[in-house]
């Protein structure tokens, strides 16, 4: 495995955490109803995002280098 695509592959994995983190942050919202689980599931989701962003500009920067 390249290191490309080992780096793909990370960053796919960590948006998958994300979403994971901001569903369970979600959960324990519905049960708890502190406000620092909605906080915690906002940032996941920014994260995600941030996350699915950097994995496409990256695939771009490395589709134009041809490396």
């Amino acid at each position: 495995m390249s290191l490309k695509a080992f780096h793909l592959f990370f960053i796919a994995i960590s948006v998958v955490l994300a979403a994971f983190v901001a569903a369970w942050a979600v959960n324990q919202y519905q049960l708890a109803h502190d406000v620092g689980y909605a906080v915690g599931a906002g940032l996941a989701i920014v994260a995600a995002v941030a996350l699915i962003a950097y994995g496409a500009a990256f695939q771009r920067k490395m589709r134009r280098a041809k490396l």
